[in-house]
């Protein structure tokens, strides 16, 4: 998906189509610039961040648990090489989004990483509902 990510017109023309999403009640938008270029407007942003080991020991067990066969050392290279290439392109560039929660999920569980989010959520609708900032 990244190497399709540095191409501007490509993703230009689906801004307007992810934009199209956007309706009550709202909606989870997972990817590297949703909450920086795509909906900066979100009630609740946030940036799910593990460090490349266990990005690749994750994608490694996934892959292993469907019978695709994967080297660890290999995944992790081409991890490094999307996070390079995501954080320098020119084209919405991987950044952390002004205003964005930052979930350092290394060693959370998935349950403990949406419990997380979903306590975020919560807080920030209280706020909203109570005259706060969006």
């Amino acid at each position: 998906a990244s190497a399709i990510a540095v191409h501007p017109e490509v993703r230009q023309a689906l801004v307007g189509v992810q934009h199209g999403f956007r309706i009550t009640p709202g909606l989870v938008a997972d990817g590297r610039d949703m909450a920086s270029v795509i909906f900066p407007d979100a009630v609740l942003k946030v940036f799910l961040t593990a460090t490349a080991k266990a990005r690749a020991e994750r994608r490694y067990k996934q892959l292993i648990a469907k019978g695709i066969s994967a080297k660890l050392d290999d995944l992790l290279h081409d991890l490094r090489e999307r996070d390079a290439r995501d954080s320098s392109r020119g084209a919405a560039p991987l950044l952390v989004a002004d205003g964005a929660k930052v979930l350092e999920t290394s060693e959370l569980t998935i349950d403990q990483a949406v419990k997380t989010v979903l306590d975020w959520y919560q807080s920030k609708i209280s706020e909203v509902a109570r005259g706060g900032s969006n």
